[in-house]
């Protein structure tokens, strides 16, 4: 099995980016504005952050925008390679951000919390150009987006990902204990984690080095 593609979120500082990247980070997440949850950056520091990444290293814009003009205007104070959609979207959104927007991916977080998320799941592959499993809950009063440090049910992100044609990304209380679990229960394209390589938010050198050791260490088992 390939090795999973390596997401670190919550990058906070040109300096946490160094340090992700240098550890084998395949992507970087800056997060934007939020209801809730770490990692919140303004927009620009994330534009300053992004254009310090080398390619091939990915870097995903966390918006929880919604309507496709605040999307665009959100994407072009930040210019990243890929915009990760935190909320639900109505299907036309997608082909306006394609439209306005050729040349950035997108990725739609599903946040699982049952078996109608599966649907969700499938209906959203329809638009997006890889799909993210992660821990959140949208329907509370103060919306859940992400960076829960849970984990969800993973026999349904495996559903998920059998009965979809795009990428999938695993996120959701990952870390160095439980990831080789996770890689081989769902089978991902890639891995996502925030709190899992921090302490006291910030980034650990030692949690990362042990995460991207258990990752390889199951792959070479």
């Amino acid at each position: 099995m390939k090795r999973p593609r390596i997401k670190i979120c919550c990058i906070g500082s040109i300096e946490e980016a160094r340090i992700a990247i240098s550890h084998g980070a395949d992507a970087l997440g800056l997060v934007g504005q939020m209801p809730s949850g770490p990692g919140v950056i303004g927009d620009k520091l994330i534009f300053q952050i992004a254009r310090t990444v080398p390619p091939p290293i990915s870097t995903f814009l966390l918006t929880n925008e919604t309507s496709p003009e605040d999307i665009i205007t959100h994407y072009k104070r930040v210019h990243t390679t890929t915009i990760q959609i935190v909320d639900r979207l109505d299907p036309q959104v997608y082909a306006i951000l394609r439209s306005e927007l050729p040349n950035v991916k997108l990725v739609q977080v599903i946040h699982v919390l049952d078996e109608k998320s599966v649907g969700q799941a499938i209906e959203a592959s329809k638009y997006a150009d890889a799909l993210l499993l992660d821990s959140g809950n949208p329907n509370l009063a103060v919306k859940e987006l992400g960076g829960t440090g849970r984990t969800h049910n993973w026999a349904l992100s495996r559903k998920i990902r059998a009965s979809i044609q795009i990428p999938l990304f695993l996120a959701g209380g990952l870390n160095a204990a439980n990831v080789k679990e996770a890689i081989q229960t769902v089978q991902p394209f890639g891995l996502d984690l925030c709190s899992g390589v921090r302490t006291n938010r910030q980034l650990d050198r030692k949690k990362l080095k042990a995460f991207f050791e258990a990752v390889n260490g199951e792959l070479s088992a």
